[in-house]
């Protein structure tokens, strides 16, 4: 996973709030957790209700059990859960945690010429400006910028200290913390770092020309990432030159940068 060179999936913010949380709000007597397992609380009461001591993914690997150790005879298979190996398994997790929102909650302040339809979660001291369009379930930290004229779609989370400006569309996509995003940029199906800066028009694809699945280069060997949607994976402290293109699915390692017109065809790598 490109993004970190020294976090832990644990502490990855899925809806701002990292994995380790999520399990902590799940945490009941006696239950153990895989900790990259992203687990669903309808997987969870089913295993408790049903008398089983032991969650597996459709791979057999244990996501949640009670005791010492995970049982081989006692198990339910899980419908929603499952392990976190990729980066893009990220937005996965995103797009249920943060699709499943059914409540606001604004801590910040939303001009009266913004409009949010949907359900959002906006934190405390973040300014939403006139013109922006909220479609769908979104999550923003505190302390960020957003807009003008901006679109923000569903499934989107965004950090804390963040700047998207100027008529920037972003799409179900995670947007980690003091990352600033250049005016008319597009962000879709994307994963965004901490400290990353997109310069100006930058735009992330999203989709292969023949609809099928995208895969990604792991280890030497292309991998099925199962999304027929993907954009970038962008690790922290990268910086973008102005009108830079990625193709989709393309990962760029942390703290590397573009020049300006820059079109990036393969995954970018530090030299």
């Amino acid at each position: 996973m490109p993004l970190f060179q020294d976090h832990q999936i644990e502490v990855f913010p899925i809806g701002n709030i990292s994995l380790k949380e999520h399990h902590a709000r799940l945490a009941m007597s006696g239950l153990q957790f895989h900790p990259h397992a992203w687990l669903s609380e309808s997987d969870i009461t089913a295993l408790t209700t049903n008398g089983l001591s032991t969650l597996l993914d459709h791979s057999q690997t244990p996501l949640a059990w009670f005791g010492d150790s995970p049982s081989t005879d006692s198990t339910l298979l899980a419908k929603e859960s499952f392990l976190i190996i990729h980066s893009w398994d990220m937005l996965k997790a995103n797009e249920l945690h943060v699709g499943a929102l059914t409540v606001n909650h604004v801590m910040g302040e939303v001009h009266p010429h913004a409009v949010i339809d949907g359900f959002a979660h906006i934190g405390q001291g973040t300014r939403i400006l006139p013109g922006v369009y909220i479609e769908g379930n979104v999550v923003i930290g505190e302390n960020c910028k957003i807009g003008p004229n901006c679109y923000l779609r569903g499934n989107t989370s965004i950090g804390n200290h963040c700047h998207i400006g100027q008529s920037v569309e972003i799409k179900n996509s995670i947007i980690c913390s003091n990352t600033n995003v250049g005016h008319l940029s597009y962000v879709g199906d994307s994963v965004l770092g901490n400290h990353v800066n997109l310069g100006a028009g930058t735009m992330t694809s999203n989709l292969r020309h023949d609809g099928k699945n995208h895969r990604s280069m792991v280890e030497g060997e292309l991998v099925d990432t199962g999304r027929r949607k993907l954009g970038a994976i962008i690790g922290n402290g990268v910086h973008t030159g102005i009108n830079t293109s990625i193709y989709p699915g393309r990962k760029l390692f942390p703290n590397t940068s573009t020049r300006p017109g820059e079109i990036v065809q393969h995954d970018l790598r530090e030299p």
